[in-house]
C-alpha cells in the first residue's frame, strides 16, 4: 500500500503521541509537526476516509490497524536510523531530523541491513 509521505508522518506523530501521552488530540499533532490546525484537520479528514484513523465523540483520534501497521514501520526505521547516525558520530538533534528525511524512502535492502548492523 503506498501512501503519500505527508500522510506517513501524520501516522507516525500519532503513534508517538499515543506512545508518549497515552491520547492523540489534532492540537498536538499541530505541534509535533509543526503545522498549522487546518493543515491536521485536512489530513485527518483524509485518513479517517481511507481507513487509517478513527475519531471518538471528543476528537480523539486512534489509528486503525492499517494506520497502525504503516505507523510502526515508518517510527521503527525512524528509530533504527537516528540510532545508526548517533553510532557513527552525528549529533543527536541532526540524526533525528536526518532519519526523518530517509525514513520514506529508504528501500528494505538498506533498511535490513542498518538493523543487522544495530545488532553486530
Amino acid at each position: 500500500m503506498k501512501i503519500h509521505k505527508s500522510a506517513e508522518d501524520y501516522l507516525e506523530m500519532i503513534l508517538r503521541l499515543s506512545e508518549e501521552k497515552g491520547y492523540v488530540r489534532s492540537v498536538d499533532i499541530a505541534a509535533g509537526l509543526s503545522v498549522s490546525k487546518p493543515s491536521v484537520s485536512v489530513a485527518m479528514k483524509h485518513l479517517r476516509e481511507d481507513g487509517y484513523i478513527t475519531m471518538d465523540k471528543e476528537s480523539y483520534i486512534a489509528l486503525t490497524d492499517a494506520g497502525m501497521e504503516i505507523a510502526r514501520r515508518i517510527y521503527d526505521r525512524h528509530k533504527a536510523l537516528t540510532e545508526i547516525l548517533i553510532r557513527i558520530g552525528v549529533d543527536p538533534d541532526v540524526a533525528q531530523e536526518d532519519a526523518c528525511k530517509v525514513e520514506h524512502d529508504i528501500s528494505t535492502q538498506t533498511y535490513d541491513a542498518i538493523v543487522a548492523q544495530l545488532k553486530k
